[in-house]
Parts: C-alpha cells; sequence; structure tokens
C-alpha cells in the first residue's frame, strides 16, 4: 500500500486456529487495519514473511486462496523458534506480517490441463490453495488427481480438506501412509506407489508436486519416465528465507534466489541448476 516500508511488519490478528494434527496448526489471519485486510490480495505458491517480536522471523506459505477473501491461511509446522511461539499463540493474539512475497503459480497457463498433485506432509499446505483455487475456478481445469503421502496415520493433515475433495465431481484424491496401522483404512505404501491412479494423457496434463526434497526428487523423476515432460512438472521449493526480497542472498539455489526467483520452479528449471538434493 503506496510508498511503505517492506521491511515492517503489519499486525495481523488470529481469528482461529485449526489444528491439523499434532505438528501442524493453520492460523487464520486477517490485517488488523480493516482497509488493508480489504485491499490485501496475493496469488497461490507466495508466501508471507511472518514474524512475533524477540522471537524472528520466517516464511510461511499461503494454504488459503485469494477467490476466498477476507482472511489468509498459514499452515505452520512447529520446526524452530518462530514456528513453536506461534504454536503457543491464542485466538486474538497478533503476528507481523510482510509480504505476499515470491513468484507464484502461473494459474492462467494451467487453465485447459489435467492437474495432478502430488503432496508429502507439510507440501500438501501450499498445495491446499492451489487445489482449491482450481475448484473456484472450476471450468478452467480438467480432471484433478490428489495424492497425498505422509509417514503414518497420526502424521495425516488436512483430513477435513481431503474428505470435502474426494467429493468433489471430477477429482480423485487418494491418501498413503508409509506405515500403517491396524485401524488405518487406506493406502500403505510412498506416494510414489499411487501414481498409477492418474490415468490422464501426461501431454494434456500438468503435475504439481510439494513436499521434502527426496519426496520431491523421486516423485519428479517417475513423472519423467510416464511421459511427462520437465516444463509440465512443477514444484515450489523451501530455503530458509531472511529478507524474502532478494537482497540478503541467504536463500540461494546455486545461482537462484528462491525468494524471487521461486519459490514455484519447473523441473526443467532445476535441472539446470546444480541441487545436490534433487539429482538422481
Amino acid at each position: 500500500m503506496g510508498n511503505e516500508n517492506i521491511y515492517q511488519p503489519q499486525p495481523a490478528m488470529i481469528r482461529a486456529i485449526r489444528d491439523e494434527n499434532c505438528q501442524i496448526k493453520t492460523f487464520v489471519l486477517a490485517f488488523r487495519d480493516p482497509e488493508r485486510n480489504r485491499r490485501f490480495t496475493y496469488e497461490p505458491g507466495q508466501f508471507m514473511m511472518v514474524s512475533i517480536p524477540h522471537q524472528g522471523e520466517a516464511p510461511i506459505s499461503f494454504s488459503s486462496t485469494p477467490t476466498r477473501p477476507g482472511t489468509i491461511e498459514l499452515s505452520v509446522r512447529k520446526a524452530g523458534r518462530l514456528t513453536a511461539a506461534m504454536h503457543e499463540l491464542r485466538e486474538g493474539d497478533a503476528v507481523g506480517l510482510r509480504g505476499p512475497f515470491g513468484r507464484p503459480f502461473a494459474m492462467d497457463e494451467l487453465k485447459g490441463f489435467h492437474l495432478l498433485f502430488v503432496a508429502g506432509g507439510i507440501g500438501l499446505a501450499p498445495l491446499r490453495g492451489v487445489i482449491n483455487y482450481c475448484l473456484d475456478n472450476r471450468q478452467d481445469y480438467g480432471q484433478i488427481t490428489i495424492l497425498a503421502g505422509s509417514r503414518c496415520p497420526a502424521d495425516v493433515s488436512f483430513e477435513k480438506d481431503l474428505r470435502a475433495w474426494r467429493e468433489q465431481p471430477g477429482v480423485t484424491c487418494a491418501v498413503t501412509v508409509d506405515v500403517g496401522d491396524e485401524e488405518w483404512p487406506h493406502h500403505v505404501g510412498l506416494v510414489t506407489s499411487l501414481l498409477d491412479r492418474f490415468t490422464e494423457d501426461p501431454a494434456a496434463s500438468r503435475a504439481i508436486v510439494c513436499g521434502p526434497p527426496l519426496m520431491i526428487r523421486f516423485v519428479m523423476a517417475d513423472l519423467s519416465k510416464r511421459g511427462f515432460a520437465d516444463t509440465d512438472i512443477i514444484t515450489t521449493m523451501e530455503r530458509h528465507m531472511k529478507c524474502g526480497i532478494g537482497v540478503c542472498g541467504h536463500c540461494h539455489l546455486d545461482n537462484k534466489l528462491v525468494c524471487v526467483d521461486g519459490p514455484v520452479f519447473s523441473r526443467a528449471e532445476l535441472q539446470d541448476l546444480d541441487i545436490e538434493e534433487l539429482r538422481v
């Protein structure tokens, strides 16, 4: 808004908190300034820099969709100082927000294609916003397939969303865990073992992948073998960020900066980089 200081966090109030599993909470937020909240918008795949006084700042991807304005949702896995502090917050508390930042998913370029979403763990959070964006613009996209993997039944997150997606026409949604138990009613195995459930023509499809680096590596390699072009396999990368605007260089990925050149990249773009964790 205007020429405001992009380094200055803006206060946002916590309207609600949802427990997704024992490690992930979704925070429903609205800016304290009603005019800012009314005008604020973003694109799927972007992120916010979230801060708490004396606890630091961290990038968190949107897990909500801009097609549902009024609040934003950030799903946070407890992993460090800032995220642990967020997990102690309650409804009515405030956090600081800067953004939105980053290169989003090119939603217009996905129009008319069948979409395959493959998520591992917390990787379902940023894909959740993209999926709901597509469902809110259902006429623009083809068949939607959602494959989600977790380590064990207790780690499965966004269960309410998974149930809702299964009921949508033209949507296939499957969940797997690496290790099941006697009560687990769904598939057991790595998320790659679900890829046979996608039956659309790869040439008429686009794949969007998000999760741990090892999972991304093997899913992208498998999709390539199944006929997906490297330009049609899209992921979102995670790196520690300090500024969010390409100044500090902390989030470098070979010769790219995740905060401005990403976090969304195609496999073709990543193949041109020297990234140890994604080598197959």
